[in-house]
């Protein structure tokens, strides 16, 4: 008797999972401008992270000497948490396919949008180094595209299991960050959600720049590597798709599937609620 009063007066419920395939979201204005969101702040996320790495490394940058790793995590970072704060209403504020796919795994968005999120990201982040190298010139070419390669004395799998772990912690903090729980429990969460994803991006990119130059987002890896376009480049691409998607995989399965109980909860459901 006391455990049904308990659950009669549970305040709050998850929502459900987002359907694996919704083609009704082709047909809606919302979807189309949330992919527009995600393809302009990837875009504005790569002219201002690629923009101060040229400014460091390009060229004579004695008027930027102050900056070095330190600067650049906080581009990066600083331009994520003013991104998300300003396209979480819109479009959840992904910008990173990574991110992307790992609410994809937490059934937080469908597979439709999910996908057509990923190629909006792309396009922007392209565009975005595209118009670094058009307005730098020449220091662009001599900061090498701000491109991510593995550093000389580490090893693919060094690097390849530095962007898992870089990417983990990005995703667990997005999950974590915009936990509907906690955003019904507390009212701040939802305001101050960008500061600690914002915050993981700049501590990420001040561990893995010296490794990777910090992938951690396939459309900011792609985008670089397509406006360069050097051979050696794509050798070692495929480390900045691998391991953010692993890294992805491995924080929504923790975060939703364990942390969040929600194998334990399909399983009561399913002992609840016999088929035969």
């Amino acid at each position: 008797m006391a455990k049904k009063m308990s659950t009669e007066g549970k305040d709050y419920r998850d929502p459900p999972p987002a359907p694996l395939l919704d083609m009704e979201e082709l047909k809606q204005w919302s979807f189309y401008r949330a992919l527009i969101a995600e393809l302009v702040a990837t875009f504005l996320f790569l002219y201002i992270g690629v923009g101060t790495v040229v400014g460091y490394k390009g060229g004579d940058n004695s008027l930027c000497d102050g900056a070095g790793y330190l600067g650049v995590a906080w581009a990066f970072g600083g331009m994520i948490f003013v991104l998300v704060y300003c396209t979480a209403g819109i479009s959840g504020g992904h910008i990173n396919p990574a991110v992307t796919f790992g609410l994809f795994v937490a059934r937080k968005v469908s597979l439709i949008r999910a996908v057509a999120y990923m190629m909006a990201q792309c396009l922007g982040a392209m565009l975005g180094v595209w118009m670094v190298m058009i307005l730098t010139g020449i220091h662009y070419d001599q900061a090498g595209g701000a491109v991510n390669v593995v550093a000389p004395g580490y090893s693919k799998g060094t690097a390849l299991g530095a962007e898992i772990i870089g990417t983990f912690v990005l995703v667990y903090t997005v999950l974590a960050a915009t936990d509907p729980k906690r955003m019904a429990r507390d009212s701040h969460v939802p305001v101050l959600a960008p500061l600690p994803i914002g915050f993981a991006v700049f501590v990420v990119h001040l561990a893995l720049i010296p490794i990777t130059g910090t992938g951690i987002n396939p459309a900011r890896s792609l985008g670089a590597a397509v406006v360069k376009n050097a051979k050696e480049i794509w050798d070692d691409h495929w480390i900045f798709w691998v391991g953010p998607f692993v890294g992805a995989l491995a924080a929504a399965v923790y975060h939703q599937y364990i942390l969040r109980s929600g194998a334990v909860k399909a399983l009561e459901s399913f002992r609840s609620n016999p088929t035969s």
